[in-house]
């Protein structure tokens, strides 16, 4: 029994320290370097910026995020985008009115509008929903080391067209080892598609990586906070026991002396 337990121990991490990761039944998800993992890992406001350009020139004519308000790209530990840009990005979108019921441009307390299509999945939470990394016998060894793994799903999703179609019942199907199968998704990242006003090359491994830290950041915004107040509670609870053994060992120091001499 105890054999078995080691060397159970021994395949998952051995599993868990691999660069690529099963993901689902067949997936294979690549572990990224995103600035935001660890337990003192920030968001990388440049990085957040980019990816909302991608997921505004790219995405967003399918898949919405309804979950996500305009003024909240201006926090400072997110996108950090100046108030009077984030109103004239804003401005480009049309949200329907709750009074009236008609569509008028979109302002900072508005959400970004829905998905457009009804088979295109909102984004909101999708780097919570996916789970990019599984331990082995489903113990999630690899999600204890690296973390969900749902930013690195979507950008091995986005980076896992092999080429080959599919059709059925009328449809193509694309195939996509991310996935593990074929998707109805067709390809959406090239060379060059979108041009970076801060110089950087669009490739598609670099829209890829920016696209899911932005929505890594749309499901989680306040990572940065609750990271920090965690350290902060980690902090007082050890000052807190180490008080507490103090106190014991003085309270009990003259009965423990007098049982000693007794």
């Amino acid at each position: 029994m105890i054999r078995k337990l080691a060397l159970s121990a021994l395949t998952a991490l051995t599993l868990g320290s691999a660069p690529a990761l099963a993901a689902g039944e067949g997936g294979h998800v690549e572990d990224f370097a995103f600035s935001f993992e660890g337990p003192f890992g920030t968001y990388d406001r440049a990085q957040l910026q980019r990816g909302l350009q991608v997921y505004t020139e790219v995405c967003s004519a399918c898949h919405g995020l309804n979950l996500v308000t305009f003024r909240a790209l201006t926090d400072e530990t997110g996108p950090g985008l100046d108030p009077d840009v984030m109103r004239a990005y804003a401005s480009t979108m049309q949200v329907e009115d709750a009074a009236t019921g008609e569509y008028r441009a979109a302002g900072g307390p508005d959400h970004f509008p829905p998905s457009a299509m009804e088979t295109a999945p909102d984004l909101s939470l999708m780097a919570k929903a996916r789970a990019g990394f599984h331990g082995p016998y489903g113990l999630g060894i690899n999600q204890l080391i690296h973390g969900m793994g749902g930013a690195e799903y979507i950008a091995s999703f986005l980076l896992g067209f092999t080429g080959e179609e599919t059709e059925q019942g009328g449809a193509i199907f694309y195939e996509n080892t991310a996935f593990g199968g074929n998707v109805s998704m067709p390809p959406q990242l090239e060379e060059g598609l979108v041009t970076y006003s801060d110089g950087t090359e669009a490739t598609p491994e670099q829209m890829a990586q920016d696209v899911a830290a932005f929505l890594m950041w749309s499901a989680e915004p306040h990572m940065t906070q609750r990271k920090m107040w965690g350290f902060v509670g980690v902090i007082f609870l050890t000052l807190l026991a180490s008080l507490l053994y103090l106190t014991n060992k003085r309270l009990w120091a003259p009965i423990k002396d007098a049982a000693k001499h007794s």
